[in-house]
């Protein structure tokens, strides 16, 4: 999480830059923009792009390049949908790089990692839920807010381990020895974090939460 630059060369770093340019570009276009004219919807995308920054920001790690952090990504997936979530998520790591977490050569794969990934993993258990499950409050709140966030943390851990393997920056032994244990802990820590605020978003301000729809999650239930 949160790579500096000179750990991976140019073979990884300027591709990645590429397909973060490409996804940002169909996110803009994908985006539901006239949510945001909503003073108030904007001023809630606005202070969680703030709040990740200073918790992103807040991060353990021994080694460069094996940072630990909570993400909330699912929790802004699951309020501003996969666009809006991607493109805000982008803006926290631009913050977090100009306060020197990370790197601007690296800033690519970082916002695959972290923002793609993490978007991409909350929006499919989110389509999951919604196609096979019944459509209860309780199972909006369990299975997206807490496994959903959970599910997240563990695929941006697995796909950091994978890139350190492939690029030959650590062994394989050491990664699942010393590093990706730690992402169990910071699942759950993130499960019951981002399960609690989606639960208080749902009860005191469903209005920020685009993915909740009270005809199909509290109607005749």
């Amino acid at each position: 999480m949160n790579l500096p630059d000179g750990l991976l060369d140019g073979s990884w770093c300027w591709p990645a830059w590429g397909l973060v340019a490409v996804f940002a570009l169909y996110a803009v276009r994908h985006a539901p923009w006239p949510l945001l004219t909503d003073e108030t919807r904007l001023n809630a995308w606005l202070g969680m792009i703030v709040a990740l920054i200073l918790l992103w920001n807040m991060k353990a790690g021994v080694k460069p390049g094996l940072s630990l952090h909570l993400l909330g990504a699912t929790v802004f997936t699951l309020c501003f949908d996969w666009a809006l979530a991607f493109l805000g998520l982008c803006a926290v790591l631009a913050g977090t790089t100009l306060n020197g977490v990370g790197g601007w050569e690296a800033f690519g794969i970082n916002a695959l990692m972290l923002g793609g990934v993490g978007v991409a993993v909350s929006y499919g258990v989110r389509r999951l839920e919604k196609r096979f499950l019944p459509h209860h409050f309780f199972i909006y709140v369990f299975v997206n807010g807490f496994f959903g966030a959970g599910l997240t943390v563990l695929a941006v851990g697995a796909a950091s381990c994978l890139i350190f393997m492939l690029s030959g920056v650590y062994s394989a032994e050491y990664l699942f020895s010393e590093y990706f244990p730690y992402f169990l802990l910071l699942g759950f820590a993130e499960a019951w974090l981002s399960g609690m605020l989606m639960t208080l978003l749902v009860v005191y301000r469903p209005d920020w939460v685009m993915t909740f729809e009270d005809a199909l999650y509290l109607k005749n239930k």
